[in-house]
């Protein structure tokens, strides 16, 4: 299972999370998250040792020339794709940098059609699902996971929305073959974009 850090911003917070087993960190380029990296922000990114720990980007229903800018900004290795783009702008994306890993996010409730992801295989490398609210991820909120069982495509998943550390258990039973990986996030924040280090080390540990 690899674990993935999102909605980073603090110096000290993200070196302090580096030295964990994560395998990957988001940073959010969406202006109306209270977790949004400004370009300012980006510079300061830039002075970190992120070490093995894998870069992604987290963008809404922008530019590919705004995800692209970014991307070269921050060295990010993954865009994650938060909207409402469609298979053609992935592959459009893909075309322009092949050196970007991309995973496309879906946001889940009961009434969710699985089949929608089907359009999307062989252009997304991984797919990520969170709960579905009024705006796009960060809602602290958590989806009826039973709804996993319907997804039938082969393409690894990253679960997403409302994980908390006393979801391990939760976490540990479920099965699926396609489960890659967890995506935390506000759960483990003690105030927007900075997170729990003790907490996000304990639930590693009973998860990894």
């Amino acid at each position: 299972m690899t674990i993935k850090i999102c909605g980073m911003r603090d110096l000290n917070n993200i070196n302090a999370l580096i030295d964990l087993p994560i395998d990957y960190m988001g940073f959010i380029f969406h202006d109306k998250s209270p977790r949004f990296v400004s370009n300012d922000m980006i510079e300061i990114l830039n002075t970190i040792d992120f070490k093995a720990v894998k870069k992604v980007g987290v963008f809404v229903n922008e530019t590919i020339e705004y995800v692209l800018e970014k991307a070269a900004a921050l060295n990010l290795h993954i865009v994650q794709l938060h909207g409402e783009e469609t298979p053609q702008y992935l592959m459009t994306l893909r075309n322009k940098n092949r050196n970007l890993e991309i995973w496309k996010a879906f946001s889940i409730d009961e009434t969710f059609d699985f089949q929608r992801i089907i359009k999307y295989k062989g252009f997304a490398h991984k797919f990520l699902f969170d709960t579905k609210t009024a705006n796009y991820g960060g809602s602290g909120l958590k989806f009826d996971w039973s709804l996993l069982k319907k997804y039938t495509v082969r393409t690894p998943f990253f679960l997403s929305g409302g994980i908390s550390p006393t979801d391990t258990e939760g976490v540990n039973t479920l099965k699926h073959n396609q489960f890659h990986g967890l995506d935390l996030n506000s759960k483990f924040e003690t105030e927007p974009a900075v997170k729990d280090v003790n907490a996000v080390k304990k639930f590693i540990q009973m998860v990894k």
